[in-house]
């Protein structure tokens, strides 16, 4: 194996790009709350337990799970917020080991909704569990932000009552 083929293969190792598209029938302004909501207070494992997550929703805000007293895990910091089209962090995320993550949420209106374009980037050591489950781990976190922005566009519209 050449050296540039050595040097292509441990690039990989150390990398992670997942992309995401995700299409919701809400308005621009409830998607992108409740994408706060649903990564913050109302955070779920992928079981449906919860999983208290703590986001300040400013430049700089941290983002991480609350274990309360004191005790919880730093996931990141808030890289960039733009009220309602873009959410970016930047931190481990839920990797304890030594990796740095990009995490962008970009929101656009789209005909009957909202597009939430979704990229992950990370760069470090990524176990293989990480890489394996994060695909899957960040479907179920986009398919509850769209399942709970859809079902408030629709209470919304209802003028506020339970259809």
């Amino acid at each position: 194996m050449s050296s540039t083929a050595t040097a292509m293969v441990a690039l990989d190792s150390l990398t992670l790009n997942i992309v995401q598209e995700i299409y919701v029938q809400a308005s621009l302004e409830v998607t992108f709350e409740t994408l706060l909501e649903q990564l913050g207070p109302a955070s779920e494992m992928g079981n449906g337990s919860p999983m208290p997550m703590k986001l300040e929703a400013w430049p700089g805000g941290r983002w991480f799970r609350d274990l309360g007293d004191g005790n919880g895990h730093f996931w990141g910091h808030v890289q960039a917020i733009k009220r309602p089209t873009l959410l970016e962090f930047t931190g481990p995320m839920f990797m304890s080991y030594p990796v740095s993550s990009n995490v962008q949420y970009r929101l656009s209106e789209t005909d009957g909704g909202t597009l939430i374009k979704f990229h992950h980037t990370a760069l470090g050591l990524i176990l293989d569990e990480h890489r394996k489950g994060v695909t899957g781990g960040w479907g179920t976190i986009h398919e509850r932000v769209r399942k709970a922005a859809e079902a408030e566009a629709s209470f919304r519209a209802g003028g506020g009552k339970k259809q």
